[in-house]
């Protein structure tokens, strides 16, 4: 399948502009930080493309304003009091130092999240404990859920991993059949992880975001705009 990627600039916007062999174009503003991205037909010129991002500056701009308007965590310093997210849920954070401790997360209650570290132990590395923490929950969560939907769709992954991403919940590649998943989904409701999990499996059967694709989720999993509106309108963290 070819497809060409390039950047063109409109009304002070950068756009990303991704050639494909479809047949209709297609506009979207993704968050965090409101990326205007456009999947264009293969004969589409880049003037057609600034024509139609001019056509919905407005709704652009609308679009980016709410991304922006959404609270964001403030730069973490893993100290107690902090607030973190796991699977949706508020946590307090609590540090305990003590020399010669093995460095973990504990979870007390659905209130308190208990950070064991040394006296020395940087705030790098203590962020780098949670977000081992996070993964490691991730690993024991997505399994579970793949049993459950590759059935249920008729498809396989032949490998699938955990990452940070900055603009993408998750991502497929069709062609080894590999998903990624974005670490920051250890931080959001269980059901909105499913949704991401669902979706990239759905690309083994559909590339595009045509209709079929959303046929196939509305038959899957109907409630997966409210999932996608949840996640759009959750809590962000700048990294």
């Amino acid at each position: 399948m070819s497809i060409e990627s390039r950047s063109i600039t409109v009304s002070g916007l950068t756009v990303e502009v991704v050639r494909k062999p479809i047949k209709n174009l297609h506009l979207g503003v993704y968050p965090p930080q409101g990326r205007v991205r456009v999947a264009a037909p293969m004969a589409v010129d880049d003037e057609a493309v600034r024509l139609a991002v001019v056509g919905k500056l407005g709704w652009i701009k609308r679009q980016r304003a709410k991304f922006q308007a959404q609270p964001r965590q403030s730069q973490r310093r893993m100290v107690s009091g902090e607030s973190h997210y796991f699977l949706g849920q508020r946590y307090r954070l609590r540090v305990h130092e003590s020399s010669g401790t093995a460095l973990h997360i504990a979870l007390r209650g659905k209130a308190c999240m208990d950070l064991f570290v040394r006296p020395e132990t940087t705030v790098e590395r203590r962020e780098q404990v949670l977000q081992d923490f996070y993964r490691a929950e991730l690993k024991r969560l997505v399994p579970e859920l793949l049993e459950k939907w590759q059935p249920t769709l008729g498809v396989e992954v032949r490998a699938w991993g955990i990452k940070r991403m900055k603009t993408k919940w998750g991502t497929c590649n069709i062609e080894a059949r590999r998903i990624w998943l974005n670490l920051e989904l250890a931080k959001q409701p269980v059901q909105c992880m499913e949704y991401i999990l669902v979706h990239e499996l759905a690309h083994l059967h559909e590339r595009h975001h045509n209709e079929r694709f959303t046929a196939l989720l509305d038959l899957h999993l109907p409630q997966w705009r409210t999932l996608r509106e949840e996640l759009n309108s959750s809590v962000l963290t700048e990294f």
